[in-house]
């Protein structure tokens, strides 16, 4: 069995990524002779040229390609091992809570009041992410907790608890052709720009990229595009937009998740504040 220590998969993935031995020393802060040296080592190991050399070029062999995507899992892994055996052997722990910015439905408040009645609550550390990764926050440890909005985030993996439901609304400039409707459906924005979500793959948006929602309400106002969204995430609606109820969209769900093999009761006392604060009616 060939095996690789986790210092010589970090010296090939930083080579991997910087396809330069000298970017990639100072990176790792060691003397390029060293790193050529274990590069040279890792390949007689294993026993296959990693990478293709050349006095102005360094490129990787298809047995590179397929240990980068691999060795970055397996790297990520082991950060992410190490942070939740910390986290589970911390005796006075505080908890870490993931959203998006404005993405609490107006629930935040009363979920933090309502914890911090409890006699073993913990301090609560508040992190702020981009669109599309604050499931990765729970998976590898970053955060405790996280506030989701489902469907759109991914919830493999995690444990999770309905806190609120509401409708969708399309967000139009008040001149478009839909602001005086009193609903839509998803057809009647067929044609329309719909945002491109930074950092998010895939999806069916043909208008401008935007990282967070202040950024699309404004392409919106400025006539770049229109938005369909939770309806909690546009109140108030800001001036010089509309917002039209989608009668066809599913619903969306803000959910409090969790990794499901998280069993440490900070986590389970926190979601039992969660659910015990959710207004009637949610």
């Amino acid at each position: 069995m060939v095996e690789l220590e986790t210092r010589e998969l970090e010296y090939f993935v930083a080579l991997a990524d910087e396809l330069h031995f000298g970017r990639a020393a100072v990176r790792l802060s060691i003397a390029q002779p060293a790193l050529s040296k274990a590069i040279r080592r890792i390949e007689s190991r294993l026993g296959v040229p990693l990478f293709i050399r050349s006095s102005r070029h360094v490129e990787l062999t298809p047995a590179g390609e397929a240990l980068r995507e691999h060795g970055r899992h397996a790297l990520n892994a082991v950060s992410a091992a190490v942070r939740h055996a910390r986290r589970a052997g911390e005796a006075h722990d505080h908890l870490r809570l993931v959203l998006k910015p404005g993405g609490d439905a107006g629930l935040l408040s009363g979920i933090l009041a309502e914890y911090a009645r409890r006699p073993d609550a913990r301090r609560v550390d508040i992190l702020f992410s981009g669109p599309a990764d604050r499931a990765d926050f729970l998976h590898d440890g970053r955060a405790d907790v996280g506030l989701l909005y489902a469907p759109f985030d991914d919830l493999d993996g995690l444990a999770h608890e309905t806190l609120h439901a509401e409708d969708r609304v399309a967000i139009v400039p008040c001149g478009h052709r839909l602001a005086g409707h009193a609903s839509v459906r998803m057809s009647d924005l067929a044609g329309e720009a719909l945002p491109r979500w930074k950092g998010v793959p895939g999806g069916d948006g043909t208008g401008p990229e935007v990282a967070d929602v202040t950024q699309m309400l404004h392409m919106i106002t400025v006539s770049r595009m229109v938005g369909v969204l939770p309806r909690s995430l546009v109140e108030p609606v800001p001036q010089g937009l509309a917002c039209v109820p989608v009668t066809d969209a599913p619903p969306s769900r803000l959910v409090l998740a969790w990794n499901e093999r998280d069993r440490r009761p900070l986590v389970a006392a926190f979601v039992a504040a969660a659910v015990g604060s959710k207004p009637q009616g949610s």
